[in-house]
């Protein structure tokens, strides 16, 4: 097998592309009967893949993932921070290596996705993300920061109506509690889906406009995702418009607004007024 690309943005493509391989290998292997062990098999496949290739071809990083044992420890309280290595580090992946394993393990859905993201101590965005890719195997594409996706253009049918009909991605199954409310004070509807990295997709590709998210993630949760979809020009931010940021001591971050930036003054009020 030949080396893999040498620039960033471009191994990130590369490695989302070649574990969502191994998913959808998976899935044909093992079939949906069995959806909780499907779940965990595509769990440890893909994280097994995106170690191994991280230790083989990035030695000196460091890796924050989902499936890392004390991953989530690192901001509990009997844990010493000085003792977690990437808070030290110069470079670090963050990644989830099944984002959406509810939908990964039924049959038919396309919403589940692979993160790849890289952090840099030196980069010049709050964020601190220089590189990041989302692979979406059951769509057979992957969006990434080596060849972002154009700034997504306005509809049809809202450029003939003169304003825009915002389209909302939600949470199939952790919709914010004030969503219903709030879309309804701006005029939106909502467009349930599952994988925060296939919600945030969608508004980078144009299918929908935004993605408010506020019951609790992890930083592997909308890292490599909002990589790209700043790298295309979106807004993005915690729902009280601060910065987001990354590698941090405590990897909760718990919510997140993404969306066109012409929509990015509005919603920020609306959610001034409703999420309390």
């Amino acid at each position: 097998m030949s080396s893999p690309p040498m620039i960033d943005g471009a191994f990130a493509r590369w490695l989302a592309s070649r574990a969502g391989q191994a998913l959808l290998d998976l899935r044909t292997e093992m079939g949906f009967a069995d959806a909780g062990a499907l779940k965990s098999a595509g769990d440890k496949v893909s994280h097994d893949l995106i170690r191994t290739e991280l230790a083989k071809w990035r030695p000196g990083d460091a890796v924050l993932s989902e499936e890392d044992e004390g991953s989530r420890l690192a901001w509990a309280a009997e844990v010493n921070t000085g003792a977690v290595s990437r808070l030290n580090a110069d470079r670090v992946w963050i990644v989830d290596p099944l984002d959406g394993t509810r939908e990964f393990a039924e049959e038919g859905r396309s919403d589940w996705a692979v993160h790849v993201a890289l952090w840099a101590r030196n980069a010049p965005s709050p964020h601190g993300l220089v590189a990041g890719a989302v692979g979406l195997p059951a769509q057979d594409r992957v969006l990434g920061t080596d060849y972002p996706p154009a700034y997504p253009p306005m509809t049809v049918e809202a450029a003939a109506a003169g304003e825009r009909k915002i389209r909302l991605a939600a949470s199939r199954s952790r919709p914010p509690v004030f969503l219903t409310d709030l879309a309804e004070d701006v005029g939106a509807h909502l467009v349930p889906m599952g994988s925060a990295g296939a919600k945030i997709a969608a508004v980078v590709t144009g299918e929908v406009d935004a993605y408010i998210h506020a019951g609790g993630q992890y930083e592997w949760d909308s890292a490599a995702p909002i990589a790209v979809a700043t790298a295309t020009g979106l807004h993005a931010s915690r729902i009280d418009g601060s910065a987001l940021k990354y590698n941090e001591a405590d990897p909760r971050l718990p919510d997140l607004l993404v969306c066109r930036k012409d929509l990015a003054t509005r919603l920020l009020a609306a959610l001034q007024r409703h999420s309390g």
